[in-house]
């Protein structure tokens, strides 16, 4: 039986697209999976897949037409198969196989889905699986529930928002009901088809729909939408650009162009009166405006009426160039690191203060000290040991912010941000304030060696209650860091600088540090960081106080 494919939805905000290009052939075999056609939206150019198996029977759209979401696109069936009735407009027995056969998610209204983001449960709830929201997808990851389980869910409803390997998308619920369980947590990672959540009547059976789904049972139910569709590629943030815009050459002849065509005209200045198209009937299309090189254009100014005066030609030279982007995929710790400092730097109202050392004694007695066999300590094992002693003297800076409670720690961990391939690790020395200057030192070294090997464990990475960064060995002398929350505070260490100083009013050379500590201002006030940068000056100016 013939099946109807429709011009599908590829863009919340899509009415209409046009067929860029068709990769199958009426004759053609299609396979489920297979890319029928690439198809131009409002926001980007998409390659559409097919759903079903069979022979090309029909093209409803040509290359370069456009044509309204939900009318027809093609028709695949069984080769030598009558299609007269469907394109006569009887419709009828095309749905019902579409609903008895489809054995994949589609994207027209006519279409109900077997294999879909929702299957129906026991007990009357619906199970949603972790969407294909990309044609390469095969993972997902939950960056934000925009519903927390208990809430009531309408059809069109944003859910999540999910990473992808392209980009992060919003997923659009198809149901109604309550939200009853959530299958994946925020900051997870699961595969597609997997169970994302559950969704049913207030009071449904949990325990028995989890079974049900543990033991594979899927029986189908149609989906409740009409005309909503799961985008099969990527979105991608761009202006909507208007299909319906005529435009005009000097002959008054319309010009044809694609709307991502005209999209990237507008952006780069271009006339499109300019541009030749390569399209059906000269339609431009987006090659044509990436390969576009605009006239050089040779201005004469005015000539005076003076006879001393001489017309001069000013040209405007192009450069000429190779430009070349390339596109390297965000690993998973690259991910976390940006949405947990993104976190950090938006939510908490961070406030710097510096401050200067005098490390001619901490010099020295790090000399002193490493004189000794089989002993190493560096400037930043000084550094973090006076800070695990500053913190015992001002708790409030060793505390977490929530948004009913500060956590006051009686324990100290400091976390040492050392940098790897990827981007950033902080490991956390545990119960800092108790260890001496060589058990820190051999810690920093032991952490950082299983962080650069990739050999860390996540226990290693996690309580810290207060964080220190130190560039000083890249020369740079003074920096800002982002808080890693839940810490109310994280000290940067800059590198040691020899300049003149005033010592008992004489100008002498010396070796100074700059300390920068962002502070949460919401736990940590301006008088209280303060303070504790004063107590931790004294300390690593006089290190001999850091041996008792």
């Amino acid at each position: 039986m013939a099946t109807i494919i429709n011009m599908p939805r590829l863009s919340d905000t899509m009415e209409e697209g046009v067929v860029a290009s068709w990769l199958k052939n009426v004759g053609d075999k299609v396979e489920e999976g297979d890319i029928l056609a690439e198809i131009e939206t409002d926001k980007a150019t998409m390659e559409f897949e097919s759903f079903h198996e069979g022979t090309l029977l029909h093209i409803g759209v040509q290359e370069g037409e456009t044509s309204p979401v939900d009318t027809l696109l093609a028709i695949i069936g069984e080769e030598g198969e009558d299609i007269s009735a469907l394109l006569n407009g009887d419709t009828s027995s095309a749905s019902s196989e579409v609903k008895e056969e489809s054995k994949s998610e589609t994207v027209s209204n006519e279409q109900a889905s077997e294999k879909n983001e929702t299957v129906a449960m026991p007990e009357g709830a619906i199970v949603v699986t972790m969407p294909r929201l990309s044609d390469t997808m095969e993972e997902g990851t939950v960056a934000s529930w925009l519903k927390n389980v208990g809430d009531k869910v309408e059809e069109g409803d944003i859910l999540a928002e999910i990473e992808t390997d392209k980009a992060t998308m919003e997923f659009e619920s198809f149901n109604e009901g309550v939200l009853l369980h959530i299958g994946v947590e925020e900051g997870k990672t699961a595969p597609v088809d997997s169970l994302l959540a559950v969704i049913g009547k207030e009071g449904t059976d949990l325990a028995a729909v989890l079974a049900a789904q543990a033991s594979g049972s899927t029986s189908s139910t149609p989906k409740t939408e009409e005309k909503k569709e799961t985008p099969k590629a990527e979105k991608k943030t761009i202006e909507t650009v208007s299909t319906t815009e005529t435009l005009t050459n000097s002959n008054g002849g319309r010009i044809f162009a694609s709307p991502l065509a005209k999209k990237i005209a507008k952006d780069k200045g271009f006339n499109l009166t300019d541009i030749k198209g390569s399209g059906e009937n000269g339609r431009i299309v987006k090659k044509d405006v990436e390969n576009y090189t605009p006239i050089t254009k040779v201005e004469t100014p005015t000539t005076s009426t003076s006879k001393s005066s001489t017309p001069t030609a000013v040209t405007n030279f192009a450069i000429a160039g190779e430009e070349n982007t390339s596109e390297v995929k965000n690993s998973q710790m690259r991910k976390a690191i940006a949405k947990a400092l993104g976190n950090s730097k938006f939510s908490a109202p961070h406030f710097y203060l510096n401050i200067e050392v005098d490390m001619d004694n901490a010099m020295a007695s790090r000399k002193t000290i490493n004189a000794i066999p089989d002993t190493k300590v560096s400037f930043n094992d000084m550094v973090v040991k006076a800070c695990a002693m500053a913190l015992k003297k001002h708790p409030n800076v060793n505390t977490s912010w929530t948004d009913n409670t500060t956590l006051f720690h009686s324990h100290i961990h400091i976390g040492v941000a050392v940098a790897v391939d990827e981007g950033l690790v902080v490991p956390v020395v545990k119960h800092t304030d108790a260890l001496s200057l060589t058990q820190i030192g051999a810690s920093v070294r032991d952490l950082a060696g299983k962080a650069r090997n990739k050999k860390i464990s996540p226990a290693e990475m996690q309580g810290s209650t207060f964080t220190v960064s130190n560039l000083g060995m890249f020369g740079i002398e003074s920096f800002t860091s982002i808080i890693n929350q839940p810490n109310s505070a994280i000290l940067s260490v800059g590198a040691i600088v020899q300049k003149p100083v005033v010592k008992n009013g004489e100008i002498v050379v010396g070796n100074t540090m700059k300390l920068t500590l962002a502070c949460d201002h919401r736990t940590v006030d301006g008088a209280v960081g303060a303070q504790f940068l004063q107590t931790l000056k004294t300390y690593i100016e006089n290190p001999v106080t850091m041996l008792a």
